[in-house]
């Protein structure tokens, strides 16, 4: 294994980098034309984008030995049953690095944003999410079946010490930081009810674990599912909780009970079960679930001073004022009922609150155009943001095909995404703008414009533009607007 001075920051990047170059070309058998590494998410973990002459992959880099033979072996026993999940191209785990199949950028939760107006569901959405749910009985009682529990990491079973650990996460990462007062051995005494209550289900079935909208994608209309790798054995309610209480996803109350609802006959095809006592324990599962994305939001959040993660807590906090309102459980946890109505009572908390109508102070517009009729005026008066030139990317519209198409047409946005050139100049300016766009949100700016323009502004630009819009809608809960100046 090659040794790096981690003290030297560009030495580090350029051996990375080296390192991918050199498994890509023993997996594809030509050198990488480009690399670009994706957006983080909240894991430590880098993925990179490896574009070669005919091949394309995602490089993945992880220094967590046990997390990635947890993915890798899971990934095989999913592929074995023909479960839709990403081909493991090469591994490398002396340097910490596998290959696996590009799924593109297209994640359930960005189909959700692009296909909702307001609070509405449409049928659409709906089916899709029907289709999750059909597929996720397929892990958890049919994967469930000769699997190897030694591989999970970092425990084999989502048992008692794994809901403490995901306890004191909410309690010292949220309750601390939010300045909620409790009385320490009382909550704990709460907690040790709350999990006798749990594990007092049927917990024989594998839990995804992370079963949530960023972690399914959708590729030419097909559901892939990643990020498996905390999986371990537990109930069934935990997963279908995740999903359906997912925050920022915001499903309203009437379509979550319809999905529970049709998720339990699912699962009926597999096994007989009891829907009201499933029904009463989903409530604890939906809890804990909720206290464990809680803590994520707190650390990340409160403690790393990462703002996009603040925007989860009025999502948060709705589902639990609905639950405190709804849901009685078989158990007495008085102390934690008091800390719940305490958070949706909480002054600090309560600044968030205006987020939950998906609509920030921050307005940002986005749009195409043609150079030969001049850059978009900015009418928010501020005369600030962006105008990228997209003219030096392989051009479309050289070819007869694509000459009537514009940048939104499937087979430019395929052409598009083979183009190396394309995928660097877009990471470039992901970064940039994402920048400008926290830095706004936090100072209560309300307008950013982004501009990008291209000789006809039909191909290049258009395309941008939209990645550009589906980015930011993606990441933040700011209002995206969108225009196609020449297109319109």
């Amino acid at each position: 294994m090659q040794t790096v001075n981690t003290t030297n920051i560009s030495t580090l990047k350029r051996t990375k980098l080296e390192l991918l170059n050199q498994i890509f070309e023993s997996w594809s058998g030509s050198k990488a034309l480009s690399i670009n590494k994706l957006p983080a998410s909240g894991s430590k973990r880098e993925y990179y984008r490896i574009i070669g002459n005919n091949k394309i992959a995602i490089g993945a880099i992880n220094e967590d030995f046990a997390e990635n033979n947890a993915f890798l072996e899971f990934s095989k026993h999913f592929l074995s049953l023909g479960l839709s999940v990403p081909q493991i191209y090469y591994i490398d785990l002396d340097n910490h690095i596998y290959l696996l199949e590009d799924l593109g950028d297209t994640t359930l939760f960005n189909y959700l944003l692009e296909q909702r107006v307001d609070s509405d569901f449409p049928k659409e959405l709906l089916e899709t999410y029907k289709q999750v749910l059909t597929e996720l009985p397929k892990f958890q009682i049919n994967a469930s079946a000769n699997f190897n529990y030694t591989n999970c990491h970092p425990r084999s079973s989502f048992d008692r010490q794994s809901m403490l650990w995901d306890l004191s996460y909410f309690k010292y990462y949220f309750l601390k930081l939010a300045d909620i007062p409790f009385n320490e051995q009382l909550l704990e005494d709460d907690f040790n009810t709350l999990i006798d209550y749990l594990q007092s289900a049927d917990c024989n079935y594998f839990v995804y674990r992370d079963f949530q909208s960023r972690n399914i994608m959708i590729q030419n209309k097909q559901l892939y599912f990643i990020d498996y790798q905390g999986g371990r054995k537990g109930a069934l309610q935990y997963d279908v909780a995740s999903l359906l209480y997912d925050a920022k996803a915001d499903i309203p109350q009437s379509i979550r009970e319809d999905l529970l609802e049709y998720y339990m006959e699912q699962v009926k095809t597999y096994q007989q079960i009891d829907t009201e006592k499933f029904k009463e324990y989903y409530y604890g599962y939906v809890l804990i679930r909720i206290m464990q994305a809680m803590g994520a939001y707190g650390f990340r959040g409160f403690y790393e001073k990462k703002s996009h993660f603040l925007q989860s807590i009025p999502y948060a906090l709705q589902n639990l004022d609905w639950i405190l309102k709804n849901i009685e459980l078989p158990i007495q946890i008085p102390v934690l009922k008091e800390v719940f109505h305490q958070l949706v009572r909480s002054e600090k908390l309560m600044k968030f609150k205006p987020k939950i109508q998906r609509k920030s102070a921050l307005s940002v517009s986005i749009s195409s155009f043609a150079y030969k009729n001049g850059i978009p005026e900015d009418s928010s008066g501020n005369g600030g943001g962006y105008v990228f030139d997209c003219r030096a990317i392989h051009n479309p519209g050289r070819y007869e095909e694509f000459k009537p198409l514009n940048g939104k047409d499937k087979p430019v946005v395929d052409f598009f995404s083979k183009e190396s050139d394309m995928h660097e100049f877009l990471s470039n300016v992901f970064a940039l703008v994402d920048m400008s766009v926290e830095n706004y949100d936090d100072r209560n700016f309300t307008n950013l414009m982004v501009n990008f323009g291209c000789t006809g502004g039909q191909h290049r630009s258009v395309y941008c533009a939209e990645r550009m819009a589906e980015h930011l809608r993606q990441k933040y809960s700011v209002e995206v607007s969108l225009w196609h100046r020449e297109q319109d």
